[in-house]
């Protein structure tokens, strides 16, 4: 009896693991008819694309946060997607005060306004078909004077929705389907399909993944089709944007600019007491400064005195300062409109005057208005160079010095100007509580560099300032033995008198790269690091070893007699 049932419970238990095999088997064969299905079965189901969005604008092949408002077919964006999907930051500035939208190229400003059709590019009326607007805090522009702008190209689809830029030279790959095919909305067969490819139709190639591209059609749908549906064909290059011919700021060619500033307090010098200025081609009068928050600048340029440059082969750059006046600058740098009427009257004097160039002064600047000087010389140059007017600026060696040099972007300054003149000099100020070289070699040299590799100004842009003065340095104890220092400013003729005074014989101070005398008056210590022949030659060689654009020199009045034949001959003197 125990027997029979041994073998009982053994052919129940054989059934059981035939049963499990079977059913393991089913198992494996749904599986492997569920991987055919999902790896060679495409899904035919077709969706309409969502993009969350009404209006949605496509760059580089990504749908933005941000939508489009379309007007009469006409297509507005927001001004967060032309500053930074479209790459114009530094191009369209926006003034929330005032509604104000100024747009600049290399040849054009166009101001434009929120809710206006008046609008007007450099001084000329442009007429706008459709307005800038402000909806739910963001401020729309029609793309209509961007595309003039920037060459940028907008495509709208009023069936997809969907807004397409493009951007100036911008390269695209495309292909064609050699057969009917689709776009899905994942880069499977399984996904649904957003858009049918007919046979021969283009698309545009943003990107590749796990064998499918990720392509963009003629309507603008986005989504992903095999490698193997597609063919290769064109690039496609967005036309750049057509200008006119670049500015050229400085016509001798093969020639280095050698200019020097003449310094004008209350009127400017009787030219029949200037003597030769050989080498000398363009000079730099300090005529025009600004006087209030509103943009007014007053003027002492003197038609003589141009005349007398041109007579002599020289260009003639007035000088623009801010009179060294924070708070009045913070207001005239401030709007779109105190703006343009600083760059108004300029190019009136520029006219008025027949002069060639304008040379920008400000210092002693708020670091909070680094910005919008930058703006307001992108907002000037175009304008002045419609004119043929060159544009410099100028600028101090980099320091930590918030009002003296922080406030300067030097690299934003740099792409716009056609020359930046870094005035090397004041190493040891005026009220230093040491004495040293106004401008040592090695500092000099230092902060040339500083410029070219932090700040990528080109060389052929930076010209390099030189003093014409020294300090003469007074070092006395007073009772309690502390040693106070003081200076004053000495042009070089000054210098040299001093020298035959005193009977001093120049000793080379190694780590200025300068002659150095000293000498004892009245119980104090005097103190002098030339400037002379050896400093001037040094200078000299350093623009030509950074193949730099040339000199400036401040100021003319400072000369010593020889001067001017020794920075000529340093500079045209072949190695």
């Amino acid at each position: 009896m125990e027997t029979v049932q041994i073998r009982g419970r053994r052919r129940r238990e054989g059934g059981s693991l035939k049963w499990l095999v079977l059913i393991c088997g089913l198992i494996a064969m749904a599986a492997v008819i569920w991987f055919g299905w999902q790896r060679f079965v495409p899904n035919n189901e077709e969706v309409t694309p969502e993009y969350g969005k009404s209006h949605p604008i496509i760059v580089k092949g990504s749908v933005l946060k941000e939508s489009a408002i379309i007007e009469d077919g006409s297509v507005k964006v927001p001004l967060p997607v032309v500053q930074q999907a479209l790459e114009l930051a530094d191009a369209v500035h926006y003034e929330e005060k005032t509604g104000s939208i100024v747009l600049t190229n290399a040849h054009k400003v166009l101001h434009l306004k929120t809710n206006s059709l008046t609008a007007r590019i450099n001084s000329k009326p442009y007429e706008l078909r459709f307005a800038a607007e402000v909806k739910d805090k963001l401020v729309y522009i029609p793309t209509a004077p961007l595309e003039e702008m920037y060459g940028i190209q907008v495509e709208y689809d009023s069936k997809s929705d969907i807004v397409t830029i493009l951007l100036a030279e911008q390269s695209v790959q495309q292909a064609e389907a050699p057969e009917e095919t689709a776009i899905r909305t994942e880069p499977t067969i399984r996904a649904p399909i957003v858009h049918r490819v007919l046979q021969a139709e283009t698309v545009r190639i943003w990107g590749e993944q796990d064998g499918w591209y990720r392509v963009q059609s003629s309507n603008g749908v986005l989504g992903y089709m095999a490698k193997g549906d597609l063919a290769l064909t064109d690039v496609e290059r967005i036309e750049p944007l057509k200008t006119e011919p670049p500015f050229i700021a400085w016509k001798l060619l093969g020639s280095k600019i050698n200019m020097t500033w003449e310094a004008v307090y209350t009127k400017t010098p009787n030219t029949s007491k200037i003597g030769p200025l050989n080498g000398v081609n363009v000079v730099s009068p300090t005529w025009f400064e600004l006087i209030n928050g509103k943009g007014d600048i007053s003027s002492k340029a003197d038609r003589s005195y141009v005349n007398w440059a041109h007579k002599k082969g020289m260009q003639v750059w007035g000088l623009f300062s801010n009179g060294f006046e924070p708070d009045r600058t913070t207001q005239a740098l401030a709007t779109v409109e105190s703006r343009f009427h600083m760059i108004q009257q300029l190019i009136a004097y520029a006219e008025l005057y027949k002069l060639q160039g304008i040379n920008i002064d400000f210092e002693n600047v708020h670091t909070a208005d680094k910005a919008n000087l930058v703006q307001f010389v992108r907002e000037l140059t175009p304008l002045l160079h419609e004119g043929n007017l060159v544009v410099s600026i100028d600028v101090t060696p980099k320091s930590n010095s918030e009002m003296w040099s922080v406030f300067l972007d030097r690299a934003a300054l740099g792409k716009v100007v056609d020359y930046m003149m870094i005035m090397a000099y004041d190493e040891h100020w005026a009220s230093s509580p040491k004495a040293g070289s106004v401008a040592s070699l090695p500092w000099v040299e230092q902060s040339i560099l500083r410029i070219l590799e932090e700040d990528e100004v080109p060389a052929d842009k930076l010209v390099l300032g030189m003093p014409l003065y020294t300090r003469l340095w007074t070092e006395k104890k007073d009772e309690s033995g502390t040693v106070k220092v003081s200076s004053k400013a000495l042009g070089m003729e000054a210098v040299s008198k001093i020298i035959a005074e005193q009977k001093l014989k120049p000793v080379l101070d190694e780590q200025a790269g300068q002659n150095y005398v000293e000498y004892t008056e009245d119980g104090a210590k005097k103190r002098i690091w030339l400037e002379d022949s050896l400093s001037i030659k040094a200078r000299t060689a350093l623009v030509k070893k950074y193949n730099l654009a040339g000199i400036a020199t401040w100021q003319r009045a400072f000369q010593s007699d020889d001067v001017w034949d020794i920075i000529h001959q340093s500079l045209n003197k072949r190695p």
